[in-house]
Parts: structure tokens; sequence; C-alpha cells
């Protein structure tokens, strides 16, 4: 069975001297980050294996999924909804598709808590993407196969490489529960399992969203006593409290809407995924009522990659 393995804080397992020979493609000479904030996450290349061609069934068909399991949800004018089980990203964290024209990524990071979806073109060349192993504030660090460049997945940018200072294009998507998605679309496709004989549902990181530190973390925490594993609604370079929404219910600022929509189970409190605690499903519309591109982290998340970024605590 598949399970986490962690190094310590503070073990950074060499840097690009020790990664050449594992990397012989990547252009370490072209960075737009300090590769010493780059560290192990454990796993080698590909050691976590993203998914190729992932197959789907009808939602009708789905019986595994607990009703509040939390799904990553894409919805592309003209094409099938989709859910994407958040129970594959644990042991696959990347799943590359192509929806209609569109080919995607949908990644989900559980250290940061940021479940995002982007374009794989850049520079009119499709990329596919895996998971180097490595972390840099936590975060997972995608490379692309094409090119062996190193890619930010809380920011979507290229850090390393050939498309080092590159950003993808981030598509609209959101997290919510799988009987939410189910109700509202009857017939929409949902990801199926991958691998034959892997434990899917289970948690390798219990109590994580309630631990006092993120793992494999050694920056600076959120201001003001803000909880660093806090979740926040992060748009652009604004994060709103998802607390601030449970009080709420609706926010209307900055020429952006955000509405409470539910719960969903948090995929990183208990052994199981369905057994987690509730934890609010927000969608983040316009002021046309059009889906934003968003992303639901952890504060400290925010924080490390948005320094300068603004925290909308209250009105």
């Amino acid at each position: 069975m598949w399970a986490l393995t962690l190094p310590s804080l503070g073990q950074t397992f060499g840097g690009p001297a020790n990664w050449q020979s594992e990397w012989p493609r990547t252009d370490f000479s072209k960075a737009s980050v300090d590769l010493d904030e780059i560290r192990s996450g454990g796993p080698a290349k590909d050691g976590i294996p993203a998914v190729d061609d992932p197959r789907f069934m009808n939602a009708r068909q789905e019986k595994r999924l607990a009703p509040n399991e939390p799904v990553l949800t894409l919805e592309i004018s003209g094409q099938i909804p989709r859910a994407y089980p958040i129970r594959y990203f644990m042991v696959h964290e990347i799943v590359n598709d192509t929806v209609g024209s569109v080919p995607v990524a949908v990644t989900f990071c559980p250290l940061c808590n940021s479940g995002m979806v982007f374009d794989r073109r850049v520079n009119g060349q499709t990329l596919d993407f895996g998971v180097t192993g490595k972390l840099r504030h936590s975060d997972m660090v995608m490379y692309d196969r094409q090119t062996e460049s190193w890619w930010q997945q809380a920011v979507g940018r290229g850090i390393v490489g050939q498309y080092s200072g590159k950003r993808l294009k981030q598509v609209p998507s959101w997290m919510e529960s799988w009987a939410d998605f189910a109700a509202r679309n009857p017939d929409g496709l949902v990801m199926d399992a991958p691998l034959a004989g892997v434990s899917y549902g289970r948690n390798p990181y219990v109590k994580y969203d309630s631990s006092d530190r993120p793992f494999l973390y050694d920056g600076t925490l959120p201001p003001g006593g803000i909880d660093p594993m806090a979740r926040v609604v992060r748009v652009g370079s604004l994060a709103w409290p998802l607390s601030r929404l449970d009080r709420e219910k609706r926010i209307v600022e900055a020429g952006v809407i955000l509405t409470w929509e539910g719960t969903q189970a948090s995929a990183l409190d208990t052994a199981r995924i369905g057994q987690g605690r509730a934890v609010n499903s927000v969608r983040v519309r316009d002021a046309s009522g059009r889906d934003m591109p968003h992303d639901v982290m952890f504060a400290f998340a925010f924080h490390a990659f948005f320094p300068d970024g603004v925290w909308q605590l209250s009105r």
C-alpha cells in the first residue's frame, strides 16, 4: 500500500550539483527563485506518479465516494462537467487531461491544500506534467516532460529551466462535495480510480490541517496571529478567510463575489477522507456571474507566495 514518507525539517537532499544527475535536461542556470529554497519532499522524480489519459464514468454509476468527499470540479463551456475526486490526488497529485480542445493539468498539493487547474499550453506547445518530488515553501514543484523545466504549483509559474518565468493560465474550477456535484450534474463525469489495488480514500496526513505548523516549511508565518493552517480563498493577490465566509455567507468586494455553498469533508483531517470534519465550500464569481480562477489554500502558503498580498479580514 502506498504510504507517505517525509524527510525531517531542514533536510534538503543537496542542491543543483546533486540534482543534475537525476535531471540532466534541466537547465539550472535559469532560475527565477533562490534554489536554496527548494528541498526534497522525500519521493524521487515521478515517485508520486502523475496520471495521464484518465478514465471517467457517469456520475450515476459512482458508488465508492462518500457523499461529503471533496472533488475538484471543472466545467468548461460546451463540455460535460467533470469531477476529480481528491482521494486520487493523495496518491498522484497531478492529472493530465484534455477536455474538449483544452489540454489541462488538474493539480492538488496536500501540504498547501492548493487545488488548481491549468491550461497545459505554453508558447504553442502542449506540456505534460509530472511530480519532481521537490518542495518549495511546502508546495509541490511540478515539471514538464517536454523540457523538464520546474514549475511552482501554487502559482503556476516556471521557476527553473527553459520555462523559468513563464506562467500557466489558470482555468476556473472549484472544490465541493461529491453529493453537491452529483446533484447538480447527474449525467456528469467523474474520474475513475487510476490504479487497481491502491487503497484510495485514505489520508496519509492525519490531523494535518489542525496542526500548529505546516510540514517542511521554514518560512515566516502569516502576520497578526493569523492561524497558518486556516483556509483562505485566494483570488489574485487577495485572500479571504473561509471563517469570514462562514459568518457572512456572501461577500462582495474588489469585484469578487464569494458565496457559501454548503460543506465538504476536509481531506486532511481523519484517516478516511470521507469521515473528515466539515469545511466550507465556496464559489467565486465576478460581477457578471462568471466563475473566476481562485484557490483555497492554507494561510501560510498565501503568505509565502504572496508576501505583499492583501488580507480581506473584514469589511
